[in-house]
């Protein structure tokens, strides 16, 4: 199942087009702060689909019953463009357990590139819910090679992959490639990759506007 966050209107829409403005992405605290409250407005329409169970919580004055999450999620993300995504899933999912990949691209003189796994720190996540977040799903290898990676760490009840800007390619190579029952949350679609895969419009390099250009 795919969830395109932008298709009603709603506050999403102007942080997506803040993070699209080259003029506003000069502005790199609040380019990694609207990444950030993309993160959250996703992790808020992501917990309507999670269980619940009554829980009686004592005030001050009385006893209330108030539905709580029946079990926190694992939340994971690809180093280092996923952290201020990662960051507003996790300002909601506060108790939530955290993985950490290092993916990369290696590219090559034909504009071909392979996918570089060097780091993955996790949790145990047999049977437990997983969201992975990385802020742009342009080809869709980086992100099925990392979840095969964590796959082999254990089987999650179910997978979410919540991503800024997809391409439609991306899509459905993640679906192509990982099982049906997975569910992407998407800030919003564009079309068309280069031939360097890089999403058009997209917004450019997330991690370079977040965190400067690396070497």
């Amino acid at each position: 199942m795919v969830h395109i966050l932008n298709e009603k209107n709603s506050i999403i829409n102007q942080f997506i087009a803040e993070i699209r403005d080259e003029e506003i992405q000069k502005d790199r605290m609040r380019f990694r702060r609207n990444i950030e409250r993309i993160g959250e407005i996703a992790a808020y329409e992501l917990s309507k689909t999670l269980e619940w169970v009554n829980k009686e919580v004592t005030t001050p004055l009385g006893v209330a019953v108030v539905p709580v999450l029946k079990e926190q999620p694992v939340l994971a993300t690809i180093l280092r463009a996923g952290l201020p995504l990662h960051q507003g899933m996790l300002n909601y999912f506060d108790h939530a357990d955290n993985a950490f990949i290092s993916a990369y691209r290696k590219h090559h003189k034909d504009n071909s590139f392979d996918i570089r796994l060097e780091y993955l720190s996790s949790p145990e996540i047999d049977n437990r819910i997983l969201i992975l977040c990385d802020p742009m799903l342009a080809t869709g290898q980086s992100i099925v090679k990392t979840i095969k990676a964590l796959f082999e760490k254990g089987k999650p009840s179910h997978l979410h992959i919540v991503s800024a800007i997809a391409c439609t390619e991306g899509i459905e190579y993640v679906k192509r490639h990982l099982p049906d029952d997975i569910t992407l949350w998407i800030g919003a679609v564009d079309e068309e990759l280069t031939a360097q895969a890089y999403i058009v419009p997209g917004l450019g390099d997330a991690g370079d506007l977040s965190f400067g250009i690396k070497n």
